[in-house]
């Protein structure tokens, strides 16, 4: 496979990333939601209000992995009070890891996996946590062959639809 960069975004990236952004969550869960709440997180949750604040908040990180310039997939990581729902100092969250349905398989969301790794040991971080869909069985069996494990449930709204999520966590310290 061609050369993979990962590239810490900026707010120039506003526009790519919402398009990325858009595509990768119609690719993941369309099939089993409704047009309706689809098309209503589609607009809500990629708005470029939202993402525009999210890039300027200094505590949350976005990096996209692109091949020749174009972006194929991204990661989102927040620390302290940007974090959805632990907001603890110990903890870096990964809030989003997507790639385009085009290159699932290829070891782009590992990638992107290891740079939320490199930056929660290089932070002092004692662990990693995230929430994933209970549905979401490919992503959960990603997090466990990375050494994830469960340890909570919360509710994600996606339109009218109250999801549950799986919060699991990696501890980094030896």
């Amino acid at each position: 496979m061609t050369d993979i960069n990962i590239r810490r975004l900026s707010i120039a990236d506003i526009d790519a990333l919402q398009q990325l952004s858009r595509q990768t969550f119609f690719e993941s869960f369309s099939a089993m939601n409704t047009e309706e709440n689809m098309n209503h997180y589609l607009r809500d949750g990629f708005s470029a209000e939202k993402l525009t604040a999210e890039l300027h908040n200094a505590a949350s990180q976005f990096y996209f992995a692109e091949i020749d310039g174009s972006a194929i997939g991204y990661l989102k990581i927040n620390e302290g009070s940007a974090q959805t729902e632990l907001k603890d100092d110990k903890g870096l969250e990964i809030e989003r890891i997507y790639v385009l349905a085009a290159f699932q398989g290829k070891k782009i969301g590992q990638m992107l996996y290891e740079r939320a790794v490199e930056i929660a040991i290089r932070n002092k971080y004692d662990y990693i946590w995230l929430g994933v869909w209970e549905e979401n069985q490919k992503a959960i069996k990603f997090y466990k062959k990375n050494g994830f494990v469960e340890f909570d449930k919360h509710l994600f709204q996606l339109g009218d639809d109250e999801q549950t999520d799986i919060m699991m966590k990696l501890s980094l310290i030896q």
